[in-house]
């Protein structure tokens, strides 16, 4: 049925929420505030004057008896950080009350801040591992890294769902199923608070694309926000985030910011949040409609929230008590976190350690071997002996995607050096670049007059330029790429400038891999068909204070058929070949193509054509088409793995771990057979407008309801064992379903599987419902020959629908069809249950 609403309807939809639910995060989407020098200044012991013996909210209400207007207003918006520490954002606190200051960093995948940090794997590798205590781990690593580094709050985690394949940022989120998403975000939530970090879900609500992300108005009927995108947010609320961030997208025609269904109607008054919600950096549009509407923080400055709203209350339009509400809830989340305490907290010391294990740990757990013909993999006897590695991120460790959720660890080995290490001596392991993205020299001799473009330093309030001329003999695709230190040079070809400063996050967020080369220096690189004939060039380059370092490269179709050809012959040299593929996403910008970009399609053709053994190790943001894949031995799903990938990457090529990850969103066979292929109103929108008519149905109900067969379905993955399923029984219980089965390890090694249930529709209930929905998963190792008797209680809202009559959740009672397997399409057990109503 057509999810369409109205205006009218759209502004009244979210005024109740029903019961609580399960997971909710946010995170911030701006670049981070250039590193500076210096450690966070020590806090007050203690608040002063009338708070200083008061406790909860006698403390706060002294405190606002002693803030003036100006003093509560700079509470409510950032500020420049005059000691920072490289975080997104910073607000100033009121030393003569004793109100210490906050420091907000990012962190979906870890703390980023000028000093190292553990970067983490991708949140949708954490959630690959279908692991709920595992996020709570991984919660408390950031939960500890952030304090420790001087931060008060943490912009994670990000909760909005997997809805297109194309969105850029779906690496840092988790999953296009709601209930996995609620439950993975709770936890990890819990963890990062744990440690005393104030947790920010985002981005309160449907931020599922980058394109057109500060102005799309997003428009869903009432049933489909709660059951897809507000589950994970109604989790995190549950599990008690100290802060919300609000999105930049409108809303069924309401900014985000500044929408009173969303901020004020469900998530206060419908689900009992009483923390404090911040926007999304420069995502606030007014003073008085986000004010009124709950909006008690403007990032990362004071447009709004500082003189227009000290003007606003002054004039009348806006009631100091509201102003009092937003600083209430801010200092009163402090004090819940001790930052307002007589003697905070000390801060821990780092666990680089600690970090590290839980990193690879993550890593090994939630990788997906997608395929694996004639015992590819693991690598054993003759194939472990002799080893060619193809590929750039075979060789650089590729270990976070672009953008707010990139982090900077300490060090990471390449695969590479991790592959040998594990092979040991005796071995043979050959290494071929196979694609070549940071470039080689451009040859002196090329240019008339000559120059020495591959390492030139320009001395502080120097300025080096050079004008030249090349020759080409033939047409030929170049790409050209500037590498630098500093202020990025200014270089022309033919008097277009190649490299132009781009706007917004853009100009920032480059990419975690293609942004900068291995030895630092930031990367730009631009790809052009050039005609045969004479060129022109000319490069500026300025040292600014610091001086800098700059270098000019380039590949061409001579050299990209050279990296193909010794890629070929390596793989022909050698028994077993890994090939790492990559894609590079980054916030600010969503993808164009679900295809591995540059020339990795022909190489994985080229290569498998040579060495029928070749496991593809696939470093991508999101699903990916595969027109490649009957070729190859194995294909191993690895996304973004962190700063433990590539050890992680030896152990299951190896098989010293069993793969246990699973996938968290499907595959699609084809680009145009999505939930939002050939629908543009879906996605990217039409006319700055955008609708979610495909309703309840994201993700694999999607697959189900249009009966699409996927490349690859929701919760797929191998394992190098083999599995059986059996015994089911089904009973009602409760309002819900007690369902036990066996599953028995039927191969010869030790290995992890994930039981998933699904449960069918209620035919008593005349609403919309997915053909199947994920109703309770188990992850499970067992040894060879083992079997466990599995038994998982599904609840309530698990079958239950929401009711837009009755702005509310209704049970699905009677006859249930229950689904027990391995994926949301391989489910060898089936069963029926009659399920009372309450």
């Amino acid at each position: 049925m057509s999810e369409a609403v109205s205006r009218r309807s759209a502004m009244r939809l979210l005024a109740t929420a029903g019961t609580a639910g399960t997971a909710l995060a946010a995170s911030a989407c701006a670049p981070g505030v250039p590193p500076g020098a210096g450690a966070p200044r020590t806090p007050p012991t203690a608040p002063a004057g009338a708070a200083a013996g008061a406790k909860g909210p006698a403390r706060i209400d002294a405190l606002l008896e002693r803030l003036t207007l100006d003093e509560k207003t700079a509470l409510l918006h950032g500020a420049p950080d005059p000691t920072s520490l490289g975080q997104a954002g910073y607000v100033p606190g009121v030393p003569r009350l004793g109100i210490p200051p906050l420091r907000l960093t990012d962190g979906p995948a870890g703390v980023r801040v000028a000093r190292p940090a553990t970067a983490l794997p991708a949140p949708v590798l954490l959630a690959s591992a279908f692991d709920p205590a595992l996020a709570r781990e991984y919660g408390r690593v950031i939960g500890r890294d952030g304090r420790a580094l001087g931060q008060d709050v943490v912009l994670s985690p990000m909760v909005n769902l997997i809805r297109t394949p194309y969105a850029g940022r779906n690496f840092e989120t988790f999953a296009e199923d709601p209930r996995l998403t609620a439950d993975l975000v709770g936890e990890m939530i819990r963890g990062i608070q744990d440690e005393g970090l104030i947790a920010t879900v985002k981005h309160f609500a449907l931020n599922n694309q980058e394109h057109g992300r500060d102005t799309v108005d997003v428009i869903a009927a009432e049933q489909t926000l709660h059951e897809t995108e507000l589950r994970g947010f109604e989790a995190a609320v549950a599990a008690g985030a100290g802060a919300v961030m609000g999105a930049y997208n409108k809303v069924n025609g309401v900014h985000a910011c500044e929408s009173k269904p969303l901020l004020d109607e469900l998530l206060r008054n419908g689900w009992g949040f009483d923390g404090w919600v911040m926007s999304d950096w420069d995502a606030t549009h007014s003073t008085v409609a986000a004010i009124g509407a709950g909006l008690d923080m403007e990032m990362p400055d004071g447009t709004h929230f500082g003189a227009p709203l000290r003007e606003a209350v002054r004039g009348g339009s806006v009631p100091e008590s509201a102003v009092d509400l937003a600083v209430r809830r801010i200092l009163a989340t402090m004090d819940r976190f001790g930052l307002l305490a007589a003697r905070p907290a000390a801060r821990p010391p780092r666990d680089s350690a600690a970090g590290a294990r839980t990193a690879r740990k993550v890593a090994t757990a939630g990788a997906v071997l997608l395929r694996n013909e004639h015992g590819t993999l693991p690598l054993t006897g003759a194939s472990a002996r002799s080893i060619a590695v193809i590929g750039p991120t075979g060789q650089v460790p590729f270990v976070g995607g672009g953008g707010s959720a990139h982090v900077t660890p300490e060090g990471a080995d390449g695969p590479l050096t991790a592959i040998r290490r594990r092979a040991g001596n005796g071995s043979t392991v050959r290494y071929a670049l196979g694609e070549d993205v940071y470039g080689r020299p451009l040859p002196a001799k090329l240019l008339t007059p000559a120059a020495d473009l591959e390492a030139r330093s320009v001395e502080p309030g120097r300025v080096f330029s050079h004008e030249a001329e090349f020759r080409l003999a033939a047409d030929d695709e170049w790409t050209l790429l500037v590498h630098y230190t500093g202020k990025r040079p200014v270089v022309r070809l033919d008097g277009k400038e190649l490299f132009p400063v781009r706007q917004g996050v853009a100009e920032y967020f480059a990419g975690g891999l293609l942004g900068s080369a291995p030895d630092g220096m930031s990367v730009r690189r631009t790809t052009l068909a050039l005609k045969a004939g004479t060129h022109r060039l000319a490069v500026t380059a300025e040292g600014g204070d610091k001086g800098q370092r700059f270098r000019l490269r380039h590949t061409t179709g001579a050299t990209r058929a050279a990296d193909l050809a010794e890629a070929v012959k390596t793989a022909k040299a050698a028994r077993s070949v890994v090939l790492f593929a990559y894609e590079d996403a980054t916030e600010g910008r969503d993808r164009t193509s679900l295809a591995l970009p540059g020339g990795q399609e022909r190489l994985i053709e080229a290569v498998a054509a040579a060495n029928p053994r070749t496991t593809v190790v696939l470093n991508t943001s999101s699903s990916t088409t595969m027109p490649w894949l009957p070729r190859t031995g194995a294909v191993l799903q690895m996304y973004y793995p962190g700063q433990e990938g590539a050890g992680a990457t030896a152990d299951l090529l190896f098989g010293d771990v069993d793969p246990g990850g699973r996938l968290t969103q499907t595959f699609p066979a084809d680009e145009r057979a999505t939930p939002v292929g050939g629908e543009p109103l879906r996605y990217p929108g039409v006319g700055g407008r955008q609708e979610y008519s495909e309703g309840i149905h994201v993700g694999h109900r999607w697959y189900d309801a249009q009966r699409v067969t996927p490349l690859f379905p929701f919760g797929h993955g191998l394992s190098y064992t083999t599995w059986q399923y059996e015994k089911l029984t089904v009973r009602p219980q409760r309002s819900g379903l007690r369902v036990e089965f066996t599953v028995r390890n039927t191969g010869r090694r030790k290995g992890t599987e994930v039981a998933q249930v699904y449960v069918g529709p209620s035919t008593e209930l005349e609403l919309d419902q997915p053909v199947r929905a994920l109703a309770g998963y188990r992850r499970l190792v067992l040894a060879p020959g083992r079997a466990e008797r599995v038994t998982l209680d599904i609840d309530a809202r698990a079958l239950s629908s929401w009711d837009p009559e009755q702005h509310a959740w209704v049970l699905g009672s009677g006859r249930r069809q229950v689904f027990v397997g391995r994926s949301s399409r391989e489910l060898p057990l089936r069963s029926k249950a009659v399920l009372a109503s309450r």
